[in-house]
């Protein structure tokens, strides 16, 4: 089998040494290739490129954002029978859509995970998101935020830029920073499903086609518990940014139990398609990277679209 392995040199977790090391292991399974991504989208042309080239396999080897780029490319022609397997090797920061495959977080591991896989033909198909706004089309392999949520992941882009290491610490200290000076008066959002009332007046919205939504630090954080690769998509809102309020919602998502409940939260599960209306323009956010900031938004679940090998 034909493998083009794309790994990110600049991933967190990823060493040249580390590389070199799940080379050669993939290579006892699979005829491998190996391009290194040089910028922003590079991965997605690789992987475009592999599908034309009749590769069987393309496996991804960084974090969520190379897994996004990869998948992106991989589906730029359509779902068809021509598209290779993807195969993912952890090396990124949270690595959630590896960890919702059930695979270890660790790279060396993760490949050993991989290789015990393929040995056993095991693969699945999974369901996607799409997401629409003006000439904006991406794919999700696992969440799109709006509001709040893609602010910090804004801010937290920012200060990696700058040289910062993504650790929950960070992720905290930005959350806990803009969560302070994001509007918490003027509701932007209102969320339209098939068939149902709308619901206005939102602050923040998560949609997830799998669970957990990320991490912190080893900590699943699971808002949308039902949500699966095998249904549509789920979603978690908030309609009030008090102090008190979601400061309850986070300390529940932060020691597991039941999933936060009350009269300041939406949850919807298993949509066909839903649509955020805007009331100005909200930051937008899937699998962690800021996308900028939209007009109205509409999310698709694609089932089976990919198939992986898990």
């Amino acid at each position: 089998m034909r493998a083009l392995l794309v790994a990110n040199p600049n991933a967190t977790a990823m060493s040249p040494r580390t590389r070199d090391v799940i080379v050669r292991a993939l290579g006892s399974e699979l005829k491998v290739d190996v391009a290194e991504t040089h910028s922003r989208g590079h991965a997605a042309d690789l992987a475009e490129q592999a599908r034309a080239d009749g590769f069987d396999m393309v496996v991804a080897v960084g974090g969520d954002g190379t897994v996004n780029e990869v998948v992106t490319g991989l589906l730029r022609g359509g779902i068809g029978p021509d598209t290779p397997r993807l195969a993912v090797v952890p090396g990124g920061n949270a690595n959630v859509f590896a960890r919702a495959l059930g695979l270890p977080a660790e790279p060396i591991e993760a490949t050993g995970a991989v290789i015990e896989r393929l040995r056993a033909g095991r693969e699945r198909r999974i369901g996607l998101g799409r997401l629409t706004t003006g000439a904006l089309d991406r794919w999700f392999t696992f969440c799109a935020g709006f509001g709040l949520d893609a602010e910090i992941v804004r801010e937290v882009e920012k200060l990696r830029r700058a040289g910062a290491k993504a650790t929950p610490a960070l992720f905290m200290r930005t959350g806990l920073r803009q969560f302070m000076r994001t509007d918490r008066r003027h509701p932007a959002l209102t969320l339209e499903r098939p068939d149902a009332e709308a619901v206005p007046d939102l602050f923040m919205t998560i949609v997830t086609n799998t669970t957990p939504w990320t991490y912190f630090g080893d900590r699943p954080l699971e808002p949308t518990p039902l949500a699966s690769f095998d249904a549509g998509l789920d979603a978690f809102s908030l309609r009030r940014l008090g102090t008190v309020s979601t400061g309850n919602s986070l300390r529940q998502l932060l020691v597991g139990g039941p999933t936060p409940q009350g009269s300041h939260i939406g949850a919807f599960h298993d949509l066909p398609t839903l649509t955020l209306r805007t009331s100005r323009p909200i930051p937008v956010e899937v699998d962690g990277e800021y996308l900028g900031e939209h007009h109205d938004v509409t999310l698709v679940s694609v089932p089976e679209a990919l198939s992986v090998i898990a």
